[in-house]
């Protein structure tokens, strides 16, 4: 069904609002289609001004009578005017209907679509506002939102804090990561492991040192039974939420132990026991911290005795070295051994030694343990830190050595010696042996020092030492005359032979026996008295004649040689021999009676010249009143001045 008009086109077949948009007759317009609920809204809400004040609406309702009188005249003027078009009825109904229409569009929309009515925003002009007003309304609203948020972070605070104290175990991850910080761990599919073995710092030792971490509360649900008749008592836990598993063979409690043996004592012990109170790590409520130390501690004990173990059966010594089990034995000096033994102990191994008690043995030698120690991680470091290359001639190089090269580089002899390397077992050795010379070096002048109280002998060891290399400077003095004389003497203990400097310059060396370094301190004593002797004689002025440190006459001596001097008194009528033997000691002898008269001549022009054949009379020295050697000496001399 459709009517057709000059300008009205309707059509049955199509929905009303879009076939009725715009009826005109004779080219006046006498309908035009309705807007929808929403558009008719929003349009209205459009003309609505919000920012008019309350004092206008109502002068607008004041003056609102006087205008209803005017808009009625026109409304009557307009239904007037519409009661002359003949489609007024037509349009008004078809109006309403499409109203209802519309309404019940959106009715429908609202309930199969589930979408609501939005009123399109309505286009306000800005307020205008002063800027220190913004600035004031942020900061107030700032200053609210900061007050909201820290009071909120105080209430989470105090929660946690409350929490943390009612937990008696803390948090596993925050454990975690404790445990990350010190530790190397990374994630396997759903478990974590963890690394304690040192390759990170150069190590190349092949044993991995692989440990599994897990939560506590899992392991402790998945190991206890699913029903039990009867309730058993839970072992003391350790105060964590982590449990670290490490393999059986880093297991335990481990140590280097290094012995000094002599004159083959019973060096194989098969008892290696630890001490009491010695930490076990197979208990697994041990802290995690203790367990992972312990067990890397033991995997670096295996590392070093694994590395000694080979160079031990790769070197050729004159004595070879042997390999027995955990022990490695090599020959240090004639008739001294050094023992290195791998002591491992876990709880079983410590439970039945606790039944047996352990073997009386010498005490080891903590000082080359701790070398030992230090020369592994020595060769950790060296194996990531590589020197630059240092070429024998060629323009490069970060120092000017380097860049020069020609003359100034390393020669063929300097690129051998940086080819050559030693072992951790020659090492050791070498530390040892010198060990040995320095303990000699002390036991020989400490005994010397207690034999002979007259010379004083006091040793002083310089303090900065190298492990194979030590210095030590002997005085030897007279108490009471210290200013007179004194002997100073160097000796330098190296890894087998000893080097002395003398006091005249003289360099003297010595082999590790140490007979002859008592040797040469009894020739130096010798010399002291006699150097001391003829300083006293100046002093009291007494003449000099001569000494001999070398003295060919009399008996022959089994230690070294015989020192002598000659005095002759201030006037030349006394005259005094001193003889200093290594064995015998002290001998002093002065002319017993000498002639009164004396006739000079041509050969004999003066007095001391005729006591040369005299006969001399030996002091008994034990019988004189003195401190010392020096003391007596000075008495005798004032004696035998006065009595000329």
């Amino acid at each position: 069904m459709a009517y057709n008009s000059n300008s009205v086109n309707i059509s049955v077949e199509a929905p009303i609002e879009n076939q009725i948009q715009e009826i005109t007759y004779d080219g006046q317009e006498i309908y035009q289609a309705p807007l929808t609920l929403s558009e008719s809204l929003a349009k209205y809400a459009q003309k609505i001004d919000f920012s008019r004040a309350l004092s206008e609406i109502n002068v607008k309702k004041e003056s609102g009578d006087n205008s209803d009188d005017s808009k009625s005249d026109g409304d009557s003027k307009d239904a007037f005017q519409s009661n002359l078009w003949p489609w007024d009825s037509i349009r008004n109904k078809l109006r309403n209907a499409y109203q209802e229409v519309c309404v019940l569009s959106d009715v429908l929309t609202i309930a199969k679509e589930k979408r609501y009515m939005v009123l399109d925003p309505v286009q306000q002009e800005p307020i205008e506002t002063k800027p220190m007003v913004q600035i004031y309304a942020r900061k107030k609203a700032l200053t609210g939102a900061a007050s909201v948020l820290l009071t909120g972070a105080e209430r989470l605070k105090t929660s946690q804090n409350e929490l943390l104290r009612n937990r008696s175990t803390p948090d596993f991850h925050i454990e975690l990561l404790r445990l990350r910080q010190n530790w190397r761990l990374k994630k396997v599919s759903n478990s974590i492991i963890g690394d304690l073995s040192y390759r990170t710092a150069g190590s190349k030792y092949a044993q991995s040192g692989m440990f599994e971490v897990t939560k506590a509360e899992e392991e402790e649900k998945s190991s206890s039974p699913p029903s039990s008749p009867m309730p058993v008592p839970a072992p003391a836990k350790s105060n964590s939420s982590l449990r670290v598993t490490v393999p059986s063979e880093l297991q335990g409690v481990a140590y280097i132990e290094v012995l000094c043996q002599k004159d083959q004592e019973d060096l194989c012990s098969a008892n290696i026991n630890l001490l009491n109170s010695a930490p076990t790590t197979a208990n697994p409520d041990v802290h995690w911290q203790q367990k992972l130390e312990a067990a890397q501690n033991v995997l670096f004990c295996k590392e070093l005795f694994n590395q000694l173990a080979k160079e031990a059966v790769q070197l050729q010594a004159p004595i070879p070295h042997m390999v027995v089990g955990n022990q490695i034995m090599a020959t240090v000096l004639p008739g001294i051994q050094l023992v290195i033994g791998l002591c491992h102990s876990t709880s079983s191994e410590k439970k039945s030694s606790q039944l047996t008690p352990p073997p009386s043995k010498s005490d080891h030698d903590h000082v080359l343990e701790h070398s030992l120690h230090q020369l592994l991680r020595e060769v950790h470091h060296k194996n990531t830190h590589h020197p630059f290359p240092h070429p024998s001639s060629a323009p490069l190089g970060p120092s000017k050595k380097r860049y020069l090269a020609g003359p100034m580089a390393a020669d063929r002899y300097e690129l051998l010696e940086m080819t050559q390397s030693e072992t951790l077992l020659e090492q050791i050795i070498k530390q040892a042996q010198h060990f040995f010379m320095r303990m000699r070096t002390e036991y020989v002048l400490d005994t010397i020092a207690k034999e002979v109280k007259d010379p004083l002998i006091s040793s002083h060891w310089n303090t900065l030492n190298s492990p194979t290399q030590s210095c030590v400077k002997i005085n030897i003095s007279t108490h009471g005359y210290d200013a007179v004389c004194r002997t100073p003497l160097v000796i330098h203990v190296g890894e087998k032979s000893l080097k002395c400097i003398c006091r005249d310059g003289k360099v003297m060396h010595m082999s590790y026996e140490p007979q002859e370094l008592r040797d040469l301190i009894f020739c130096h004593i010798n010399q002291h008295q006699i150097l001391a002797v003829q300083a006293l004689a100046k002093t009291m002025g007494w003449q000099f004649l001569g000494n001999s440190n070398h003295l060919g006459l009399g008996a022959v001596e089994p230690l070294g040689n015989a020192s002598s001097c000659l005095l002759a008194s201030p006037i030349g009528d006394r005259l005094i021999a001193v003889r200093c033997e290594p064995q015998s000691g002290v001998q002093v002898s002065v002319v017993h009676s000498p002639r009164t008269d004396f006739f000079p001549s041509r050969l004999v022009t003066e007095r001391k010249w005729e006591h040369l054949g005299g006969q001399f009379r030996e002091v008994r020295l034990e019988k004189m009143e003195g401190r010392n050697f020096l003391h007596k000496m000075e008495l005798l001399m004032a004696s035998l001045t006065s009595n000329s």
